[in-house]
This record gives C-alpha cells, sequence and structure tokens, in this order.
C-alpha cells in the first residue's frame, strides 16, 4: 500500500484532477501532471534521503505547491505533517520539537517564521521551497513508491487539548483508503464535477476533504490561495461554477447574513462540518438553491463519523446519522437535568471506524500511542428516536470558533507571560457569526490597572506570539479566578458568567 498510489492510481491521466486560484492567476493540473510534478518533488526529497517513517512538515497555503507536497511525501512513505500558515515561531516550534521533521516544504512568505522557529529550536532539517515552475522544468523521473501496510503512519494533524500543549494526532495509510466511505455518503461528489472544501491546510478537514475525498471519487478539487470575502466567494462560485460545495459553518452564515444569496445552478450539494449550523441560515440556503446543507461530525482523531442518510433530504439542524458500518451509541450514563435522549457520543468500537487514528504521537519514542476501548467524543447529542443525531455542545473546555478548535491553554499560556497578567483563564462566548469567540477572563499584577488600552494590548500580545484566530476577542479583568479545592479554575463557572 501507498498514499500516492490510493490517490492517484486509476485515474485518467488526462482528466483534470486542480483548479488553483492565486495571485499568478488560474493554473489547472490533470493527473497525469499531478503525478509527474509530483514524483518530480518526491525524486528530490529521495536524493536527499527522506523515506518511510520519516516526518515531512508543510508551510503552504492553498496552491498546487501544497497539493504536490503532499502527494510527493506520501510518494516516498514519509509521514506528513501539513501546518496552517497563522502559525507563529512558537507555534510552529513546537511541532517541530515534537515531530523532529526530516524535510520541511514551504513557501518563501513563510520563510520568517520557519527560521525562527529552527533557531528557537536548533534544529536543521531539509528545507525546500517548491515551485511549480521549477518542478515543471526538472521533469525528474519519479523515484519507486515504497510499498507500505495500512498502519504506518502516513498523517500527522495538531489538535487542541484543554490543560496542555497540542497534541501530535497520527493516521496510517488506513486513514486515506478510509475515506471512501465519507467521500461517498457525505462529500458525495460525482466523477468529473468540480469539488471545493474552502478549508486552509493544517486542518484535519483540509487534509481529507480538499483533494483526497474528490479524487478518491474521481472529480477535481478547487483550491484558492486568499483569505475569506464574501464578495470573492460568491464572484469564484459563478466563474468556476462547482458541483459540490464544502464550507465552515461561519462562512455559510456569513455569506447568508452579508450578502443576496445569488448562487450558480451548478451547485448540487453542499456539506458542512465543525459546529452546529442554525435554522435561519439553513433556511437561507434552501431558499437560494433548493439544497439543505448536509452537516455532518467528525475530529481530528476519528476522521467523518456522521452524515444524514443516503437519498434523503438532510433534516434542518441535524448532523446526521453515523456513517455505515460505524459503531456509533449516546452514553447517556449521566443524566442529571439532561433530556431523555442526550448524552456524549462515543465510539463503542473503534475498529468499525476505518479513518480512527493511530494515536497520539509518544515524542520521547516518535511513536503513536493505541488507544484502547471504547472512544469517548467530548461532546454532546441529542439522538431523536429515528436514531437522528443533533448536536448539544461541547462536553469540556475546548472553544470552536468559526470551525477553528482552540485548546485554552493555548490561549492562557501567552496571556500569563504578559508582565501585567497573574493569572488568565480561555473560555467561550457565544458570538451570532462565529459561533463562539475567546473570552479572556484575567488577574492582574498589583500596579497594572484594567482598562480598554490594556485589554487592546493584551489581544495584540497574543496576536503577536501565537495564531491569530487564538485572540481573546472579549477581554473581562477579575480580582480572582473560582477555583477548585484542588486549584483548578472552575472554567464552566466563567462560561456561565459571561
Amino acid at each position: 500500500m501507498n498514499g500516492a498510489a490510493l490517490l492517484l492510481d486509476g485515474q485518467d491521466p488526462a482528466a483534470t484532477a486542480l483548479v488553483c486560484l492565486d495571485e499568478r492567476g488560474r493554473t489547472v493540473l490533470t493527473f497525469g501532471e499531478v503525478e509527474a510534478l509530483a514524483g518530480s518533488l518526491a525524486a528530490e526529497l529521495a536524493a536527499a534521503g527522506v523515506g518511510p517513517g520519516d516526518v515531512v512538515l508543510t508551510l503552504i497555503g492553498s496552491r498546487v505547491e501544497w497539493v504536490l507536497s503532499m502527494v510527493a511525501a506520501l510518494h516516498v512513505g514519509a509521514v506528513v505533517l501539513p501546518c496552517l500558515e497563522q502559525l507563529r515561531a512558537a507555534d510552529l516550534a513546537s511541532r517541530l520539537e515534537a515531530t523532529r521533521p526530516r524535510a520541511v516544504l514551504a513557501a518563501e512568505r513563510n520563510r520568517d517564521a520557519l527560521e525562527g522557529a529552527l533557531t528557537l529550536t536548533g534544529q536543521t532539517p531539509l528545507v525546500l521551497e517548491p515551485a511549480l515552475d521549477a518542478l515543471r522544468a526538472a521533469d525528474t523521473p519519479s523515484p519507486p513508491r515504497p510499498d507500505l501496510t495500512p498502519r504506518d503512519p502516513a498523517l500527522i494533524t495538531f489538535t487542541s487539548g484543554t490543560s496542555g500543549p497540542a497534541k501530535a494526532v497520527v493516521h496510517g495509510l488506513k486513514y486515506i483508503d478510509g475515506q471512501r466511505i465519507q467521500a461517498e455518503h457525505w462529500f458525495g461528489a460525482r466523477p468529473g464535477e468540480l469539488a471545493w472544501c474552502t478549508a486552509a491546510p493544517g486542518w484535519s478537514k483540509s487534509a481529507r476533504n480538499v483533494f483526497m475525498a474528490p479524487w478518491l471519487r474521481r472529480a477535481p478539487a478547487l483550491l484558492h490561495d486568499a483569505r475569506f470575502a464574501p464578495q470573492e466567494r460568491l464572484a469564484i462560485l459563478h466563474a468556476e461554477r462547482p458541483a459540490v460545495l464544502c464550507m465552515a459553518p461561519t462562512e455559510y452564515r456569513l455569506l447568508a447574513k452579508r450578502t443576496d444569496l445569488d448562487l450558480p445552478d451548478s451547485l448540487r450539494r453542499l456539506v458542512a462540518a465543525g459546529e452546529a449550523l442554525d435554522p435561519p441560515v439553513l433556511h437561507a440556503w434552501h431558499d437560494a438553491t433548493g439544497l439543505w446543507v448536509r452537516d455532518g461530525f467528525g475530529q481530528t482523531e476519528t476522521g467523518q463519523l456522521t452524515a444524514p442518510p443516503d437519498g434523503s433530504d438532510p433534516l434542518p439542524g441535524s448532523m446526521g446519522r453515523a456513517l455505515p458500518g460505524m459503531a456509533l451509541t449516546v452514553d447517556q450514563t449521566d443524566q442529571s437535568a439532561e433530556a431523555f435522549g442526550t448524552g456524549e457520543l462515543v465510539i463503542a468500537d473503534p475498529s468499525t471506524v476505518p479513518t480512527f487514528f493511530l494515536g497520539y504521537l509518544d515524542v520521547d519514542t516518535g511513536r503513536p500511542v493505541p488507544h484502547e476501548g471504547p472512544w469517548p467524543t467530548g461532546d454532546r447529542v441529542r439522538q431523536d428516536a429515528d436514531g437522528n443525531l443533533f448536536f448539544v455542545g461541547r462536553g469540556d473546555d475546548v472553544i470552536v470558533s468559526s470551525g477553528y478548535r482552540i485548546g485554552p491553554f493555548e490561549v492562557e499560556s501567552v496571556l500569563v507571560d504578559h508582565p501585567a497578567v497573574a493569572e488568565a483563564a480561555a473560555v467561550a462566548a457565544p458570538d451570532p457569526e462565529r459561533g463562539s469567540v475567546v473570552r479572556a477572563v484575567v488577574v492582574l499584577r498589583d500596579g497594572h490597572e484594567p482598562g480598554d488600552a490594556l485589554a487592546a494590548e493584551l489581544q495584540a500580545h497574543v496576536r503577536e506570539r501565537t495564531a491569530p484566530y487564538k485572540y481573546p476577542r472579549v477581554v473581562d479583568f477579575v480580582d480572582e479566578l473560582p477555583k477548585t479545592p484542588s486549584g483548578k479554575v472552575r472554567r464552566a463557572l466563567l462560561r456561565d458568567a459571561g
């Protein structure tokens, strides 16, 4: 088994694989060109000694070079770690220290952040800046593809924790092959249809849906390398006419709120995941297209788990049911003040989920630590009499904002590094567009006074030192944080008070 082979073998070499829009204009690559160009980059990696088990980090936006880098790394059997371009040097340094990559493939525009991270860690991996024109000119023959097992590591994605640094989730080659289930029953592209997943490289949804899900369905993928702008998004939809559109719930909300939703008749399927969509937004899109957004649920560790049943219109507000063959249950053990049918969503048997992760990376051994037994997702859901699942809320302190999952520790650890801050807690605050935003509750050191100026200074402090999406949009000052007898911050009380 080989990752590149799973995605490319059997494709029509003349069929369109990628359509990319960036500052260079519009680039179109066929499957044959993708295989040749990624093979040329794979040859460069192999010549440098990169092979099975080595980690290759990518730091590239939604450009053809990112997809080619992913395929090239899989070609040589490496474990690819796609990173979000918004990460700052300290964020990248933590990923470098955890994974010790043999090679880094980065865009020139990310050089400063990368060099800062390498300086912090003292690491000296091979650093390449893949460029489409250079790969075309090189025309280097592809190296042999190593044949690996389904459980050989192939992909690392970092997820947010509640009380510590982000954790490295390791997926095996079986993860790529296992995407066929969600690609058919949730994503739903048909052969030859243009599909657009707008997720940025670095999130698990981008790895599995920007190009993997379309390609597994023999469909081309659309990439757009730019920040979200409602009117530009609509213009691209009309110009490129995709059949499948996969966006974050926040993007659906903003388009419904800020535009008249003049949408092309090419759209056949709308899909979303990450957080619940509110009924007014669902109805706005249905009124504009005649389509219901097909919501679903998945995690970095598990891949996609639910979708509306095939052949049925999605039930507004529901994230569907378990995908075929996946053993999901709703644990109603704790029924305190809960309505019947509400509980934690649990994978009763992870072996029934082909995209279930190999384990969290052990930074000392460099190997994943397998999870044993049922998998509690940490998300609370409601299940109706027909088996449809409805998202209720997170069971832990992870903040979900615009589809980004943010661990409070990530924000708190930066805040307490400011000379004015004695203690800080980060919690979710409701927001009509983003679902939630980060709210910082701060205890100041003696000699510092609360106020708007200091709040703005703390916000800038966080933006400068970690990915901008993590900064607190709300800053409140208090005399003390509520804590348990053992000294742990009671974030639930802060959420309720907010």
